[in-house]
């Protein structure tokens, strides 16, 4: 909380508004002790500081007017008239009213003078408010001049990255560069395959092109630090299909082994920033996130926030309890919804709930209910977004200390960050890291072995074994109980047959019709074909069915025309439910393309009702 005597250290530049206190004493005048610090922040604030004036309809507007400007006339301040404002038009009131029950936990029959009075706290016209403080004309010219000078936009927030993350004296993109050669060299030697070079030189041009070559350093800096201190990490993600992550160390999928697609990591078309995400050790990965609060400083480093909405159910528990709903009737409206569905309440499904849809008190409180769907609910923290910044945090946006010691907290969600532009890595726990680290452990202190992510047998027969059996309890990825029904069915024999075991385990694949035609041609139940030797290329690991976002990008691009920027728009909209349902507008591009370049209308139908399964 702030103190007197930090608003006055930080005054410079600020306009404060004192809000006044809405009752007076007896003797109808402010309480001394108000009036006594109001004279310490006139002192130091002068002509900052402004004092509040409202008609609520209390019954005591114009002894509070007239009070509030006998003490702007002692201490030579201004009026400003506010409106004390809760909603923006008066049929809130009732919301106001419910909301102000969830805060006080109490029901609206007990709130009392908890509540508001009347339902005049509402966003009034301009020509209402100069008829409320037509006695008062200071306090409309001031609304006025604190307009004027609060002049602000978005738009003026300029991030740079910070300064600290290229010390080499050669310039963010040279540096990049020759940390990346020098990673490819390491890995495969002095001659890198020209796949490989090729794939960089893209990725290289992009980076440069995009000004993203300080976001690469960043990240590269923490992973170095990672594995300076022997904490095991890995990237994860999109961040896979780029050759640039794969040389820095950020990511272990190899562009030799793996047909990668940079833009499904990154694209112009999308303008904003990459975003790649680090696992750590759950147990040490404190050490880093302190790491970058020690190297940049916490007025220079943050984590992002969380905001929770309401939903159904949430948001039917709120205002039946604040409605004085019983709790069996809270229970059969709410366990008659599924969570985070776009599904509202018929007379029929009121009906089956057992309860009278006719029922007025009933209708007010799913009347209530859907009004308050979508509002926030809480403020939480993100599970390891970190943004850090050259210059200070508030400088770009607010922030707030975390619960937890020693973090700090952005007010702004992760869709506001992408939105500015701002540098954002998510620097994420996985339990089965700390898992592994102390089975390399076990090996070295029972066995003398001395294990690595990198040297880990990759083929062991027996490991293959037991996977093809589903003894996989507690095995990261395929431990849930539908994967441990298809891996009999799949029976993986190596590691790439892991990876499609774990895509095929999904809604899309699932919804598009994908499993059943693999696991009939990966049994030979059905013979593999490929309408031309294109798609073959694209397809030929899978099959002939495509189970990969990638995949799918790849099938737009070759067979129907896309560019890679299309592409990246048509995986976007199979890739959150957010965007639920746009996949069909890509419908009549997609098959029109594939028609041109001489694939069957029927053949592009059931590509694209594949594809569209990705968007369940």
């Amino acid at each position: 909380h702030l103190s007197r005597s930090d608003v006055f250290a930080h005054r410079e530049d600020m306009i404060f508004i004192l809000v006044m206190p809405a009752v007076l004493n007896r003797r109808f005048e402010y309480e001394s002790s108000f009036v006594s610090a109001l004279a310490d922040y006139a002192w130091a604030l002068g002509g900052q500081l402004y004092l509040s004036a409202s008609r609520t309809y209390s019954g005591y507007d114009e002894k509070l007017l007239f009070r509030t400007k006998q003490l702007c006339e002692e201490f030579n301040l201004k009026m400003v008239a506010t409106g004390d404002v809760f909603y923006h038009i008066p049929e809130r009131r009732e919301l106001q009213d419910v909301l102000t029950c969830v805060r006080e936990k109490c029901r609206i029959t007990d709130a009392g003078f908890r509540l508001h009075a009347n339902a005049e706290r509402f966003l009034k016209p301009v020509e209402e408010v100069h008829r409320l403080f037509k006695k008062y004309p200071q306090a409309l010219l001031s609304v006025y001049e604190i307009s004027e000078a609060c002049q602000f936009s978005l738009d003026e927030l300029h991030y740079d990255y910070p300064a600290e993350i290229n010390n080499s004296g050669r310039s963010p993109l040279e540096e990049l560069e020759y940390l990346t050669w020098k990673g490819a060299s390491a890995f495969y030697g002095k001659e890198v395959p020209e796949k490989v070079v090729n794939m960089i030189h893209h990725e290289m041009e992009f980076v440069r092109r995009m000004d993203y070559a300080n976001y690469f350093l960043f990240v590269e800096d923490i992973v170095s630090e990672a594995r300076r201190r022997g904490i095991l990490c890995q990237g994860r993600g999109s961040a896979a299909n780029s050759a640039v992550c794969f040389c820095l160390g950020i990511t272990s999928v190899n562009p030799m082994k793996f047909d990668l697609l940079f833009e499904r990591f990154i694209s112009s078309a999308r303008n904003e920033p990459p975003d790649i995400d680090v696992d750590f050790e759950h147990e040490r990965r404190e050490e880093i996130i302190q790491y970058i609060y020690q190297k940049y400083g916490r007025d220079r480093a943050a984590i992002v926030a969380t905001v929770t909405q309401l939903h159904q159910k949430g948001a039917i528990r709120d205002v039946g309890k604040a409605m004085g709903l019983s709790l069996d009737t809270i229970n059969k409206l709410s366990g008659s919804l599924w969570e985070f569905t776009d599904e509202w309440f018929e007379g029929a499904r009121v009906t089956e709930s057992g309860l009278n849809p006719n029922d007025p008190h009933l209708k007010k409180v799913l009347s209530l209910t859907e009004q308050m769907m979508g509002f926030p609910r809480q403020l939480g923290q993100h599970t390891g977004g970190f943004v850090v910044t050259n210059g200070k945090l508030t400088d770009l946006c607010p922030i707030l200390n975390a619960r937890m010691p020693g973090r700090t907290n952005i007010e702004w969600n992760k869709d506001d960050i992408d939105s500015l532009g701002f540098l954002k890595v998510d620097v994420l726990a996985l339990g089965m890291l700390t898992c592994i680290r102390k089975a390399f452990d076990l090996c070295r202190n029972h066995y003398g072995k001395e294990l690595t992510l990198a040297n880990i047998p990759q083929d062991d027969k027996e490991v293959y074994g037991m996977i093809q059996l589903a003894d996989t309890l507690g095995v990261f990825q395929i431990e849930s109980r539908a994967q441990m029904q298809m891996l009999p069915r799949l029976k993986p024999k190596n590691f790439y047959d892991l990876v499609i075991e774990v895509a095929i385990v999904r809604p899309g694949p699932i919804q598009g019709d994908m499993v059943h035609p693999y696991l009939r041609r990966r049994n030979g139940e059905e013979e593999v074909s490929y309408p031309s030797k294109e798609l073959e290329e694209i397809l030929g690991r899978t099959l002939g069915v495509p189970l990969f976002q990638e995949q799918a990008m790849k099938i737009a691009i070759v067979a129907a025309g896309f560019t890679p920027a299309e592409a990246d728009g048509l995986r976007r909209s199979m890739a959150t439910f957010k965007f639920k349902g746009m996949v069909n507008q890509w419908e009549e591009k997609l098959v029109n393309g594939m028609v041109a370049k001489g694939y069957t209308v029927e053949f592009a139908k059931r590509i694209f009702r594949q594809l569209e399964g990705f968007g369940s």
